[in-house]
């Protein structure tokens, strides 16, 4: 499996398709970590996806006859109050998550520059190498006519 960071050709956003979430992360923020693959070439590749919590549960309202099962275990999970938490979708029991007629735009995400480097060794913005964490920039459904 590659890491969709490593197929970039530029820092613009971008879609991608025949998405499968394979877990989610809760911290203690508002905020949600996805892990999930993606095809691209016939070739699987996995990334992190940030998004905040409104855009989990429009994620997961999408996947269609599992939403519902999926939409009580997020419940319970955050009901639980322990940080964080992991929910997995990569068994027989409980398989990825697809997410079918659905691109995601996302964006590139760098590191944050090293304080603690000088001005002189600080990394050139141009030779920065993207993290394999986006962000949600939009979700599309695609429509049957």
């Amino acid at each position: 499996m590659n890491l969709l960071s490593d197929t970039l050709a530029s820092d613009a956003d971008f879609f991608v398709e025949q998405v499968e979430i394979v877990a989610i992360v809760f911290d203690n923020t508002d905020d949600v970590t996805v892990w999930a693959t993606t095809a691209i070439d016939d070739e699987l590749h996995f990334f992190h996806l940030a998004l905040p919590f409104k855009s989990l549960d429009t994620l997961i309202s999408l996947a269609a006859d599992r939403a519902e099962a999926i939409q009580e275990e997020v419940a319970d999970a955050l009901a639980a109050g322990e940080w964080p938490v992991l929910l997995e979708y990569r068994s027989e029991e409980k398989p990825p998550l697809p997410l079918p007629s659905v691109a995601l735009k996302l964006s590139v995400t760098y590191p944050a520059p090293d304080p603690e480097a000088g001005e002189e060794e600080a990394e050139d913005p141009e030779d920065a190498i993207p993290h394999n964490i986006f962000y949600l920039e939009g979700i599309y459904a695609r429509l049957d006519s």
